[in-house]
Parts: structure tokens; C-alpha cells; sequence
């Protein structure tokens, strides 16, 4: 460099680019997308996948993030588990917004930095060719100095040059994750709200799978499978021990709408089983409670 400072200006003004861009993309373009298909706040939402966004931030791979996100989506924001399992590990893979438009700045910068050089006669454009080198990229913290190869090569720019990036690219590559994070979890909310008359079955408001487990106590859980066993002993009049929560008799009406043939078929045999079993040895299956929840 024939003068560090200089050098120095222009990475910084690098920085800010970037950085405005996955501002802009993250916080308005991507929540707007949200927001117009749903109908939804995408506070709220964003707000429940904070942790995912954190740990992105701090690992700087989407890939190990990607426990997290599940964990956030499940648990915060009640999405359903079969969109997630695939709606994720695809978007982890080949949905790199943040790292196409790092990739597209970076290309503008270096080209700037080379004398009498001209973007506007490659016969590839720029944005283009780092979308399709984002969707190659892995998951793994600075990739995306890997695929900006590509692009360097497609556009007639010399691969050396990446060295000018390196610099900043440990910090940058942190911020493009998150917004990397980010779409992946916005585009499992909006596949969810497209797909969720699907996953409801036909004729009953009732779900096919309960993403969150109802808090009940443990002895709602005892009363409830008493009653499911045949061994159910009522209360005395007046009393309220043994009375049916809101909880439990959600959780009787979800395994009733999931598996009536089921229950149907087995009705005469366990009827029969009942009569000769002694009350005083009820059990609670505990496992098979959490399964049919």
C-alpha cells in the first residue's frame, strides 16, 4: 500500500456500507416481507428468536446455529415442528441474503481499488453472480472469503486482492450471519402461516401436533391417565380433588381428534382388560402421556 491511512479510510467506509446494507435488509426489507404476508407483528416474532440471533453473532456459522433457531421457533413462537425440520436446514444451507450482498459490495470495492477498471462491461453482472456464489457457500464463520473467488474470477478481478478485506471480514462476517439467521427464521414464519390449514385436520379446529406441552401438575397427569386406564376412583361430593382442569381436558380433546380409530379399536379390549385388573396397582405411563401429547 503506498499509503496506509488512505487504505485504512476506504476499508472504514467498507465497513459502514456493509454494515448499513444488512441494517437495512434485516430490520426493514425482511421484516416488511413478514409483516405484508402474514399480517403479523414482526417484533413479536424477532423478538422470540433473540437467543438465535445472539449465538450467531458470537459463533458466526449458521450451521451452529442451527440447533438454537429450532429451539427458539419451537418453543417461542410455536411454529410447527415438520415446517421447521424443513424449512430450516434448507434455508442454512442456500439462503445466504447477508453474505450475497457482503459479496456484491466487496466486488465493488476491490474493483474500485483496481486502476481503470469497469463493472459495467463484465457481460456478468455483479449482484447475480454473488447470489449464485452465496447459495455455494457453508455454513461455517468466513466462507464467504471463499466463494468471493468466484466472483473475482466471473467479473475479471484479481483473486489477490481479497487480502484488502481480510481485515474487517472477521467482523463483518459476524453481522451477515445474523441477518443469514434472521431470514431463515422469517421464512419459516411465513411458510407456516401459508401452510397452517394443512396441518389442521379436516372438520376439527384441533391440531395434529401439540407444539406446546400444557401445564399441568403432576397429579391432573395421574388423574387424567387414571381416567384413561379405567381405574379412576371419583371424589367425594363437594370435594374439589380430582376435578378436570382447562389442561387436562385440552389434553383429553387433542388425543381424542388425533387417534379416535385407534381409541375405537381398542375400546372392547381394553374394557376387557379392566374388569380384571386390581385398582389398587394403577400406574401412570408417563412416556406414553408425553407421546400422545
Amino acid at each position: 500500500m503506498d499509503d496506509p491511512s488512505a487504505m485504512g479510510k476506504k476499508l472504514g467506509f467498507y465497513a459502514i456500507t456493509v454494515v448499513m446494507g444488512l441494517v437495512l435488509h434485516g430490520l426493514f426489507i425482511l421484516p416488511a416481507m413478514y409483516f405484508f404476508i402474514t399480517k403479523k407483528s414482526p417484533i413479536v416474532y424477532i423478538r422470540g428468536i433473540l437467543q438465535a440471533l445472539l449465538i450467531s453473532l458470537a459463533t458466526s456459522s449458521s450451521s451452529a446455529t442451527l440447533p438454537i433457531t429450532f429451539k427458539c421457533l419451537l418453543e417461542n413462537n410455536h411454529i410447527d415442528r415438520r415446517i421447521i425440520r424443513f424449512v430450516l436446514p434448507v434455508g442454512a444451507t442456500i439462503n445466504m441474503d447477508g453474505t450475497a450482498l457482503y459479496e456484491a459490495v466487496a466486488a465493488i470495492f476491490i474493483a474500485q481499488n483496481y486502476n481503470n477498471f469497469s463493472l459495467s462491461l463484465r457481460p456478468v453482472p455483479v449482484p447475480i453472480t454473488a447470489t449464485a456464489a452465496s447459495i455455494g457457500a457453508a455454513g461455517i464463520p468466513q466462507a464467504g472469503l471463499v466463494t468471493m473467488v468466484i466472483v473475482l474470477t466471473s467479473v475479471g478481478l484479481p483473486t489477490d486482492d481479497i487480502t484488502l478485506i481480510i481485515a474487517v471480514d472477521w467482523a463483518l462476517d459476524r453481522f451477515r450471519t445474523m441477518v443469514n439467521v434472521m431470514g431463515d427464521a422469517l421464512a419459516t414464519g411465513i411458510m407456516a402461516h401459508i401452510c397452517r390449514k394443512d396441518f389442521v385436520k379436516e372438520g376439527e379446529q384441533v391440531p395434529l401436533i401439540c407444539e406446546t406441552k400444557p401445564m399441568i401438575s403432576i397429579q391432573q397427569m395421574m388423574t387424567y391417565q387414571n381416567q384413561k386406564n379405567g381405574c379412576y376412583q371419583p371424589p367425594p361430593p363437594g370435594s374439589k380433588q380430582g376435578q378436570l382442569s382447562p389442561d387436562v381436558a385440552r389434553l383429553m380433546q387433542l388425543e381424542e381428534g388425533i387417534r379416535p380409530l385407534e381409541r375405537k379399536k381398542h375400546a372392547h379390549s381394553s374394557h376387557h382388560k379392566r374388569e380384571h385388573r386390581d385398582k389398587d396397582h394403577c400406574s401412570v405411563d408417563m412416556n406414553g402421556l408425553e407421546t400422545n401429547v
